[in-house]
């Protein structure tokens, strides 16, 4: 991926209220936090909110991501550290002025800031040597389209809904409501006023790009007729103001996987924000957190319940009716069972994405009542003298 030139511009740190060294829960907390605030549903009308709302989104964008944080602390310390600057550790000679505009022989100047374009899409490419590339086109041949000229694929965005423990489970359907940057509907992303078509610049032939020589070199600059895009609009569409592109709240109808876990991400692909003059939209993370429930847990695939017995039923053995994610289910105790023991009713999980479910497990426990009467009381006596006259001694090898 390579560098953007908003990179140089916006202090994301600063935009989420972080240190640079933040760790990445520090950053996700603070994102949260200020999401919630700015949202413009919490904030109707208000201009700066909604402003600041994408600000703080695309600082998460960026920090959010590893790779991309890491990157855009590379750039941002590169640019800082005079890399680029003339003289000193910059190109050999350095470039006249000591920032980071070239001035040529003939008075043109070259803004070194024009080599960062859009997040390039696809695979190979990116970074630096791209740069250069694209710089320098020596020996005269066919200059490649920069990535500058290019729509750019809109940001991934990031929300999140909570879920019963059942419907984590097994499966359901949720609405989301969403404010983002989204296609235009009057233009259906083209920035054209409907009934019109951006065209092909004739300046730079729909590559963003012109081309000049410059003593023994040849450089490549943005058009200045078509800002680098390679495409003009003579008439604008209105709703957007020709960006394509315009933020509104739309309700997206999510399909939860049975199975999903406190936590999990669910990516829906091409439901972030979109991209602009037509270029793909990014992708919407849908962060899942489940409530706890009153009587399951869960291992994996398996369900956990305890289940409370009375005495005699683990003696005698009894079939009890225990409750599943649907209905229930009778489960068998077999006589002398020990109190704890774990019973295994199979198929009456969590279902697998591969087909199946996984198990029910089921914990006996002895339930001992707070008061008996007195018929009660005689029974447990006569069963507690029948138990010694038997010989068992459940304490005969404890603590040998």
């Amino acid at each position: 991926m390579a560098p953007q030139r908003e990179w140089l511009e916006h202090d994301f740190y600063k935009d989420l209220g972080v240190a640079s060294d933040a760790s990445a829960e520090e950053i996700k907390k603070a994102y949260r936090k200020l999401a919630r605030e700015l949202h413009p549903d919490a904030n109707p009308g208000d201009s700066a909110a909604e402003e600041r709302f994408k600000r703080v989104s695309e600082a998460h964008s960026v920090l959010g991501d590893a790779e991309k944080r890491k990157e855009y602390d590379e750039t941002r310390a590169m640019f800082a550290g005079g890399r680029f600057r003339g003289g000193g550790n910059g190109f050999p000679g350095g470039f006249p002025g000591g920032g980071t505009t070239y001035t040529t022989g003939g008075g043109g100047d070259f803004d070194l800031g024009d080599l960062f374009g859009g997040a390039q899409t696809g695979g190979g490419g990116g970074g630096f040597g791209d740069i250069f590339d694209g710089l320098f086109n020596r020996g005269g041949g066919t200059q490649r389209t920069s990535t500058a000229s290019r729509p750019r694929r809109g940001k991934d965005l990031e929300t999140e809904t909570t879920l019963s423990f059942s419907d984590a489970a097994l499966g359901t359907t949720v609405p989301l409501r969403v404010t983002s940057p989204s296609p235009c509907t009057t233009c259906h992303g083209s920035g054209a006023k409907p009934g019109t078509s951006p065209r092909v610049c004739a300046n730079c032939n729909g590559s963003g790009f012109v081309s000049r020589n410059q003593g023994a070199f040849g450089f490549s600059e943005p058009c200045q007729d078509c800002q680098g895009t390679g495409s003009r609009i003579d008439d604008p569409c209105t709703d957007c103001d020709g960006s394509g592109v315009k933020v509104r709240a739309r309700t997206i109808n999510v399909r939860i996987p049975a199975g999903v876990e406190d936590g999990q991400r669910i990516r829906l692909a091409g439901q972030g924000e979109a991209g602009r003059r037509g270029a793909p939209s990014g992708d919407l993370y849908v962060v899942v957190h489940v409530t706890p429930h009153k009587q399951f847990t869960r291992s994996g695939n398996d369900l956990r319940v305890q289940l409370p017995v009375r005495i005699s039923e683990l003696v005698l053995g009894a079939t009890v009716s225990v409750p599943t994610l649907e209905g229930s289910v009778g489960v068998k105790i077999p006589p002398n069972t020990t109190d704890g023991r774990t019973l295994r009713v199979r198929g009456r999980g969590v279902p697998k994405r591969s087909g199946g479910a996984g198990d029910l497990l089921v914990t006996v426990k002895v339930a001992v009542p707070n008061k008996l009467d007195e018929a009660a009381v005689e029974a447990m006596r006569a069963y507690d003298q029948a138990e010694r006259a038997s010989g068992f001694d459940p304490r005969a090898d404890w603590g040998r």
